[in-house]
């Protein structure tokens, strides 16, 4: 049998790799095997009890098995109805720490990177399990289908949607599709503007990173929570005044009323004094959508 190393390295797989919703049969068949793919290769590369040099075969068929026995899928599997209540709860905290990381990597100095297929929720485990076909298809529908909503309500309305319904994955494309065009059209801005921490005071101070670019008089925020399960008490929460309370973000070169403009909201915040010091609310700043990019328009 598998020792508790490699019983503790399978629930941290499953934990990572187990898709949101519902999966048939079928898939579910599919996805057991990429289990057990990944975990003889991180078995054999970890060189303990087998390698792929001297392969042991009696111990990687008792790891099998012991896969086969904890993921039958069946109605009297108590750990399965255990692991999938613990994962939809911590996934809806994964999901807001992928799109802080997204943003981040989006706006922070340096040329962003993404990984194929990575434009919607994507739970591949390392190669070659990460090599799998792209639906590139699906991706071009879901994208054209955010255009069209778009265009059709106000935007704070479909940001809000794309959070509550956040599982589908349509709130990361969304992300990457306002944020990279932000981008294109304010090249300069990212390529040689300053970046210029900024702070934050007030109780959840330390759940935000926050920063400036800016370039002459254009000026963007980028504003991400961080550390979720010490943020919000339930999973499912939007990030309004009861989240954030009086948390504040400051901005050291800004005067009051000066007005930003979220990106993916369409929202206007102006900037107000609190304690001493100019900046927003971070109440203001999410609360209908997560993350926040804002262009300063007066």
């Amino acid at each position: 049998m598998p020792d508790r190393n490699e019983e503790y390295l399978l629930y941290q797989t499953l934990i990572g790799a187990w898709p949101v919703g519902e999966i048939d049969e079928a898939g579910y068949k599919v996805f057991k095997k990429r289990i057990k793919d990944y975990m003889l290769k991180a078995l054999r590369e970890a060189k303990g009890n087998t390698s792929w040099i001297n392969p042991n075969t009696l111990y990687e068929d008792a790891l099998m098995t012991f896969i086969e026995a904890i993921m039958r899928n069946a109605p009297d599997n108590q750990f399965i109805k255990d692991f999938t209540a613990f994962q939809k709860m911590i996934s809806h905290y994964g999901m807001y720490n992928s799109l802080s990381q997204t943003l981040l990597k989006i706006t922070a100095p340096g040329v962003p990177d993404f990984y194929q297929g990575t434009e919607i929720w994507d739970f591949s485990l390392v190669d070659p399990d990460n090599r799998r076909p792209v639906d590139y298809g699906e991706r071009v529908k879901m994208l054209g289908e955010l255009k069209r909503c778009e265009s059709g309500i106000l935007l704070s309305e479909l940001a809000r949607d794309l959070t509550i319904n956040k599982d589908n994955g349509l709130i990361k494309l969304y992300l990457i599709y306002k944020a990279l065009s932000y981008r294109r059209k304010n090249r300069g801005l990212f390529e040689t503007g300053e970046y210029i921490p900024l702070e934050a005071i007030g109780e959840k101070a330390n759940n935000v990173c926050a920063f400036a670019r800016r370039s002459g008089n254009s000026i963007v925020l980028v504003v991400t929570p961080r550390f979720f399960t010490k943020l919000i008490q339930q999973p499912e929460d939007l990030f309004g005044k009861e989240v954030w309370k009086d948390s504040f973000m400051v901005i050291p070169f800004e005067e009051g009323g000066a007005r930003y403009r979220n990106i993916f909201t369409g929202e206007i915040t102006t900037a107000t004094s609190h304690k001493g010091a100019t900046g927003l609310y971070l109440s203001d700043v999410s609360t209908n959508f997560p993350v926040a990019l804002m262009e300063r328009v007066a």
